[in-house]
C-alpha cells in the first residue's frame, strides 16, 4: 500500500476561533507530519507534530515561513488594534509578507479565511481590506489559492467580543429562515474545509462562500 505523501503545514493566526480548530485538525490528519504554528505566545496545548515558532510579524524571517500548504486565519478588529492603521497591518501586511516569504520558499497552497462581502472597492473597510488582501494575494500566482469567505462565526472564542457575541445569537435564532449564503456558520467547518480543501490536488484561485462551507 503507497502511504500519503507528508508534508509541512504552516498556520498564521492558531491561537483564534478557526485556527485553533484547524490546527487541531492538521495535528490529527494523516496528510502532514509537521504542523508549524508563528506565534507571539505559546498556545496552551502541545503535539508531537505541533512546531510553535516565535515570531516578530514586524521584522519576519523567511527561513521560518518553510511548508508546503501555508493556511492563513489571522484576523482582528479596529478595537482590539487600536487603529484602522494597526487593523491592517495585521490583516492585510502580516498576510501578504509570509504570503510572499512562504512563495519565495517552496510554499505550493496558500489558503486564507477573508470574509463574506470582501471587496477591495467596497465602502465597508473591513471588507475593503479583506477585499485588497484577497486581490494582491492573487497577483502573487500561488499554484493554488484558497479564499473562505465565512458569514458570521460560531464557536467560543477565547476572548470577548461583546458584539459578535450579539451577532452570532440573534444569527443562532434567526438562521433556519436566513438564505443559505449569510447563514452564520460554524467554526469547525471552515477549519474542516480548509483541511479537505488542500487535499484536492486544486490549482489557481478558488474563492468557497459562506454557502458552500456549510457543506464541509
Amino acid at each position: 500500500m503507497t502511504l500519503p505523501v507528508q508534508k509541512t503545514a504552516l498556520v498564521l493566526g492558531a491561537s483564534g476561533l478557526i485556527g485553533d480548530s484547524l490546527t487541531h485538525h492538521l495535528v490529527d490528519s494523516t496528510f502532514y507530519s509537521n504542523v508549524k504554528v508563528l506565534v507571539r505566545k505559546s498556545l496552551s496545548w502541545q503535539h508531537p507534530r505541533l512546531q510553535q515558532i516565535q515570531f516578530d510579524f514586524n521584522n519576519p524571517n523567511g527561513l521560518l515561513t518553510q511548508a508546503n500548504d501555508i493556511f492563513c486565519c489571522l484576523g482582528t478588529t479596529i478595537k482590539k488594534a487600536g487603529s484602522k492603521e494597526a487593523f491592517r497591518k495585521v490583516d492585510y501586511q502580516y498576510s501578504m509578507d509570509v504570503a510572499r516569504l512562504g512563495l519565495a520558499n517552496g510554499a505550493q497552497q496558500f489558503a486564507i479565511v477573508t470574509a463574506m462581502g470582501a471587496d477591495p472597492d467596497s465602502r465597508i473597510f473591513y471588507n475593503k481590506i479583506k477585499g485588497e488582501v484577497e486581490r494582491d494575494l492573487t497577483i502573487l500566482n500561488y499554484p493554488t489559492l484558497l479564499i473562505f469567505r465565512p458569514s458570521i462565526l460560531f464557536g467560543n472564542r477565547t476572548e470577548s467580543r461583546l458584539g459578535e457575541r450579539i451577532a452570532a445569537g440573534a444569527m443562532r435564532l434567526f438562521n433556519p429562515i436566513i438564505p443559505a449564503k449569510y447563514r452564520g456558520i460554524e467554526a469547525d467547518k471552515v477549519a474542516n474545509a480548509m483541511l479537505e480543501t488542500t487535499q484536492q490536488n486544486l490549482t489557481g484561485k478558488h474563492v468557497f462562500e459562506s454557502d458552500a462551507l456549510q457543506e464541509f
